[in-house]
């Protein structure tokens, strides 16, 4: 009974295995037919539909030149810091291009190749150490220590040594704003902006960077440097732009569902120009007259949360329960945006802000405003848009 078993059981699987190779062959034909016939019914057909068609490589390569230029691109130099950056990159692009040509060298050659003679074991086992200890230990060693030669001046470029005297920026990341400040010598007043990053040009700017909340990354790409802002801890980084420009700047650490909208204007000045920009917010600002109802309803609103230098005291009305931290209104109508680069700062676009604000990026913790009525946020935002140095 037992051999009967396997012999049926061996039957059965020759059955299986020649049905599978009959199925096999029919696809095969039917494969084969088909070619035949779009052969026959449409030959050349890519010439006869579409004479004269243009080759689509110009496009890809004007594609991937169009990477090389532009506000946000590494390659687009416009600092000491970002063209030793600009050098490592293309360097290591230089290798990893190397290695793989060479991988898929020896991966063709192991198909082109003739069957090779009969080895002993411990021929094999010879050739097997020294592809392991060449390509796995040897080359990647080598690779890695090159590496680290190069690269290593261009990060102790970037840092704070006493060499020289440097500007002095401080910029704490928040969720989803910068806030900027300008500290003063002696009796000055220190100068706080939110969203717009000014620094003097043709020399260096010592950035001292933190976090308010999660974890930010501070990154000019024209400029160089990529340092992650920490909560609790002052991280520095020295950078310099070569020339007067404006450059855009993005957090590079994604700290929530408005990672996107946390852009960063970024002005390079003359330091002459750069020194009539701080003196005009540290003189005593002075309110213009009028937008008395709109001061009011600041204070009642918004002051809770927002500062307005030289803002009447007696009007903020600050008893509500929160933690919320708000930028620095002091100067908010000479700034570039509104929301970290969501609108563009222009006539109107302050209170359309006020109304829309959660549309516009949802999740920001400024709350609604629909408990107040749109003629008052409109004066509001006129009101705001007076204030600039």
């Amino acid at each position: 009974m037992y051999q009967g078993r396997v012999h049926r059981v061996a039957e059965d699987g020759n059955a299986a295995i020649d049905g599978a190779d009959r199925l096999v062959g029919h696809v095969r034909v039917l494969c084969d037919r088909f070619r035949a016939l779009t052969g026959i019914q449409r030959p050349g057909r890519h010439r006869v539909n579409r004479p004269g068609r243009l080759p689509r490589w110009p496009l890809w390569l004007a594609g991937l030149l169009a990477g090389c230029g532009g506000e946000m691109s590494i390659l687009d130099t416009a600092g000491s810091a970002a063209r030793q950056q600009f050098w490592v990159w293309w360097a290591m692009l230089a290798v990893a291009v190397a290695v793989s040509l060479g991988v898929y060298a020896l991966w063709f050659y192991t198909f082109c190749r003739r069957e090779p003679a009969s080895r002993t074991p411990r021929e094999e086992r010879r050739i097997m150490l020294r592809w392991v200890l060449g390509g796995g230990v040897a080359l990647p060693v080598v690779s890695i220590v090159a590496l680290l030669v190069f690269a290593a001046p261009t990060g102790r470029g970037m840092l704070p040594f006493p060499e020289g005297e440097a500007e002095r920026i401080e910029v704490i990341g928040h969720q989803w704003w910068w806030e900027v400040r300008y500290p003063g010598e002696g009796e000055e007043r220190e100068v706080v902006t939110a969203n717009r990053l000014v620094m003097p040009a043709g020399e260096p700017v010592d950035f001292h960077l933190t976090s308010d909340d999660v974890i930010h990354a501070f990154w000019i790409p024209r400029l160089g440097g990529k340092r992650d802002m920490v909560p609790g801890r002052d991280s520095i980084v020295r950078l310099e732009a070569d020339s007067p420009g404006v450059f855009g700047a993005q957090c590079a650490e994604y700290c929530g569902a408005q990672h996107t909208h946390m852009l960063l204007h970024v002005e390079a000045l003359e330091r002459d120009a750069f020194d009539a920009w701080l003196a005009e917010r540290r003189s005593s600002p002075e309110l213009q007259p009028g937008f008395d109802q709109a001061r009011e309803a600041f204070g009642e609103h918004c002051a809770a949360c927002h500062t307005v230098a030289g803002f009447p005291d007696e009007l903020v009305v600050d008893d509500l329960e929160h933690d919320i931290r708000g930028p620095d209104l002091s100067d908010v109508g000479s700034r570039p945006s509104l929301g970290a680069g969501v609108l563009p700062m222009e006539e109107g676009a302050i209170a359309y802000w006020l109304q829309h604000h959660q549309t516009l990026k949802p999740g920001n913790r400024m709350p609604p405003h629909h408990h107040i009525d749109t003629e008052t946020l409109h004066e509001i935002g006129a009101w705001l848009e007076t204030l600039e140095p």
